[in-house]
């Protein structure tokens, strides 16, 4: 479904992905995880073309892209395939959740507006906030704004979606809402690409893993296989201070 061949990115000089190599299935939900600073969300931004490549090659689709030339069209129609949750919600704070969810459909699929409510009102439906369609962001908690921004990305009917640490922000309640709603969608088979910290969607929900370090990816296998007995020591290392943490 989407190859990543030796995917490079620096910043001022600075490397923080080097030669990532990735392979994503029809049906894969993998949690990336690693300490903050490691180059997960970067790998992401990269991959949606919120940032550049400086060297690399994408297949999607059985066609194959130049990350550092691709074309404005050619990302288009990627991120036409594809959807990106963020960290912080990006919600317009003066438009409702339905408003919020639409936009999409009727900027940039020009999409005519009675059908992009019908489908908006779905999706909303779908994240369980179908009472809330007419509500603005400063009336819905943060969980509730995730949602709404999940319901967005469902709305294009991506392949595929890339959730950035879509609960970071969150207080814990808040957090099992969102989370179950993504374990909705990958029981129903939505491909999925999830940059976090909760290990307990890596262990149970994910179907595979990648352990992540100084951007480059240490290891990387079936979710019970790197918890349960992970090769490298490093790996290791990083689940085993995990555990001691969430023991405190």
């Amino acid at each position: 479904m989407l190859t990543i061949h030796e995917l490079c990115k620096s910043f001022d000089g600075l490397p923080v992905l080097n030669n990532v190599d990735l392979t994503v299935n029809k049906g894969d939900v993998i949690a990336i995880i690693g300490q903050s600073g490691g180059g997960k969300t970067t790998l992401l931004r990269c991959m949606n073309f919120l940032e550049t490549a400086d060297s690399g090659e994408m297949e999607f689709d059985g066609e194959r892209f130049d990350l550092a030339r691709i074309s404005k069209r050619d990302i288009e129609k990627i991120r036409r395939k594809t959807a990106f949750v963020f960290q912080n919600y990006n919600l317009f704070r003066n438009k409702t959740a339905l408003k919020n969810v639409m936009l999409g459909l009727t900027v940039a699929r020009k999409m005519p507006k009675k059908q992009a409510e019908e489908i908006a009102r779905a999706a909303l439906a779908k994240v369980g906030l179908a009472d809330k369609a007419d509500s603005y962001p400063n009336a819905l908690s943060g969980g509730q704004q995730q949602r709404v921004a999940i319901a967005r990305a469902l709305a294009t009917e991506p392949e595929i979606i890339y959730f950035d640490e879509p609960t970071s922000a969150l207080d814990p309640e808040l957090t099992v809402e969102v989370l179950s709603v993504m374990r909705a969608l990958a029981e129903e088979g939505m491909t999925m690409l999830v940059v976090t910290h909760e290990m307990n969607f890596a262990r149970n929900v994910s179907t595979k893993v990648i352990f992540m370090e100084n951007g480059s990816i240490v290891e990387a296998g079936p979710s019970a296989a790197v918890f349960e007995n992970p090769r490298e020591a490093r790996t290791r290392a990083f689940l085993s201070l995990i555990s001691q943490e969430e023991r405190k």
